[in-house]
């Protein structure tokens, strides 16, 4: 029997080791091994200037911003209140008066 874990997408037993991370044949899905060990890496989301950014923080925007969907753009110095953070390309999850919830990138903030 195997000792390595079942899928955490599909629950297949198939599992196999892949460098670093695991993977299964089923679904396609991988991740780290150390994910599976139980280990959790602090994650760190830092602002353009390299400020340590955590949920609650207040930040503000420091380049225009085009947004999908509307013609109008986030403008410089928008301030954006009560942010939280994510996993992903866009780290940070925030409402903005005018837009309403959108997703931010790190490095196009600072904190305020």
């Amino acid at each position: 029997m195997s000792s390595l874990p079942k899928c955490p997408k599909c629950s297949s037993e198939y599992t196999y080791e892949d460098g670093e991370n695991y993977v299964c044949p089923e679904c396609a899905h991988e991740w780290p091994q150390a994910a599976a060990a139980g280990v959790e890496e602090a994650r760190v989301v830092r602002d353009a200037n390299g400020n340590v950014l955590q949920d609650g923080d207040t930040v503000v925007v420091i380049k225009d911003l085009k947004v999908k969907g509307v013609s109008s753009v986030v403008k410089v110095g928008t301030k954006v209140k009560n942010i939280r953070l994510v996993d992903g390309d866009h780290d940070i999850d925030c409402k903005i008066d005018g837009f309403g919830a959108m997703g931010l990138k790190s490095s196009f903030v600072k904190k305020a």
